[in-house]
């Protein structure tokens, strides 16, 4: 079981990993660098944990340690104890859920070993909204999506806000980064999947008229919020894709767009 260690000084260095976590930048830098990140909240918590990620330390503030009292049992590394006002100071905001766990990185596989078993990928380009990116990995937890691939330049799958908007979908979808891009998608095209690259460009196709629910493997291509796929990446696909607008509306949220496209994409799928 291990030991409730109290600390009163915002200061203290055994609190390092919690420290300014609103400074993006900064946490963007550190967290891989480092091997951490961190899982706010008790679901959040639990859920990696489940999925094996190993604890470094958890902070809680008194009212949460009852709530906690099971996961705490169980552990053999430090849990600090602090008040709410503590906890902003060195968080660098009102910690609404009083719990926040510092886990340990797992090393991410590659993309070619996501690709084997897979049949229904999202490949990202230049997502670097953490909350698109949280959404985008519930959506595909949800929706039956094997694997997300990431371009190089995509934002943290598990930075702190990604992590809490999937609501740890992160934990549950593996994922990888493409080293080269967008001249890794020749390799996803080698393994068997058609290369769907989804834009509300006049000349894509409708997703119902594609029917991508009746391929066998589909790698579905989302871009950022505001500019989409770039030209090389839409270059780089077999086909494009749209979803029917109404009442002039022209796109949707790339996390609203996800969640469409997945279903369609994944709903029906050939039988292994």
């Amino acid at each position: 079981m291990a030991e409730l260690i109290t600390i009163d000084d915002p200061d203290d260095p055994r609190l390092r990993d919690y420290t300014d976590l609103t400074d993006v930048e900064l946490r963007r830098r550190r967290e891989p660098a480092e091997g951490l990140f961190i899982a706010e909240g008790e679901k959040v918590i639990r859920r990696a944990a489940d999925a094996g990620y190993a604890m470094r330390s958890m902070l809680l503030t008194p009212k949460w340690i009852d709530v906690m009292r099971d996961v705490v049992d169980e552990l053999s590394v430090p849990v600090y104890t602090v008040s709410p006002e503590l906890a902003e100071q060195v968080t660098g905001y009102h910690v609404h859920r009083g719990a926040l766990a510092s886990m340990q990185r797992k090393p991410l596989p590659t993309a070619a070993e996501l690709l084997r078993p897979a049949r229904r990928v999202a490949v990202m380009e230049a997502v670097n909204d953490h909350t698109n990116i949280g959404a985008i990995f519930r959506s595909a937890a949800a929706l039956g999506m094997d694997a997300v691939l990431l371009s190089p330049d995509c934002a943290d799958p598990l930075y702190r806000r990604s992590v809490k908007v999937s609501m740890g979908a992160v934990f549950s979808v593996p994922y990888a980064r493409l080293e080269t891009w967008p001249a890794d998608l020749a390799a996803v095209r080698e393994a068997g999947f058609t290369l769907l690259a989804l834009t509300p460009a006049d000349k894509a196709r409708a997703l119902d008229e594609v029917a991508p629910q009746k391929m066998d493997r589909v790698a579905l291509m989302l871009g950022a919020e505001g500019d989409g796929l770039s030209a090389k990446a839409l270059g780089a696909a077999d086909t494009w894709v749209r979803i029917p607008m109404s009442h002039g509306v022209d796109s949707l949220n790339v996390g609203a767009a996800a969640a469409v496209a997945f279903y369609a994409v994944a709903t029906g799928r050939p039988e292994s």
